[in-house]
């Protein structure tokens, strides 16, 4: 597993990139996630929820990172610096996919992504890449529709995380007392989503 972080400069997030690596050239499945900073506990909480406690994790001379490993991983440690390589040489699916995100996000959404929806854009991505080489896209289809039919109708507010940027001092607009509804027709059973409440 090699883990890296996208280095963050004024007005961009920082990010963690975790990729599997299943063959001396090939990777396989990745997990992006935007962190807070580049701290021992941001790239632990990382490491714990997307890493299985016992592989071996493959990073840069970061000083983190040891700190992050803990006892839970194998580290592999590479400095940068002593080894006379370029980064890209060193975790190359890290950096092959930090660039494929890159140019995705200034190609689809053409680089005009907020910050709260970042980390939604990134899981697509994720979900995408994950899919690249899959046999039958028609299923992914059908199962996307099938998901798409199954759940009930979302509002804007629901769906954006914040739908209307607040001035300071604003007060926020009372909704109108009558909710626009679907026809009967389209009126499904409401899945049980007991994380949603």
């Amino acid at each position: 597993m090699a883990f890296a972080l996208e280095s963050a400069a004024a007005g961009k997030a920082l990010v963690a990139v975790a990729v599997e690596q299943t063959q001396p050239t090939g990777f396989g499945r990745c997990r992006i996630q935007v962190i807070p900073n580049a701290e021992i506990g941001a790239l632990r909480s990382f490491l714990l929820a997307h890493v299985e406690p016992g592989s071996t994790i493959h990073t840069d001379g970061l000083a983190s990172y040891p700190g992050a490993a803990g006892t839970d991983y194998a580290h592999q440690r590479t400095s940068l610096k002593g080894s006379g390589n370029d980064a890209h040489e060193v975790l190359p699916g890290v950096h092959r996919v930090a660039a494929l995100v890159k140019r995705w996000l200034l190609g689809t959404p053409q680089g005009s992504i907020g910050a709260d929806h970042l980390q939604a854009y990134l899981n697509e991505f994720a979900f995408r890449l994950h899919r690249r080489g899959s046999l039958a896209r028609g299923m992914l289809f059908y199962r996307l529709l099938q998901q798409a039919v199954a759940r009930h109708p979302l509002s804007f507010r629901d769906l954006v995380a914040n739908p209307q940027p607040m001035k300071a001092g604003q007060d926020r607009p009372v909704p109108p007392g009558v909710r626009r509804t679907a026809p009967s027709s389209l009126h499904v059973p409401t899945p049980s989503n007991p994380w949603r409440s």
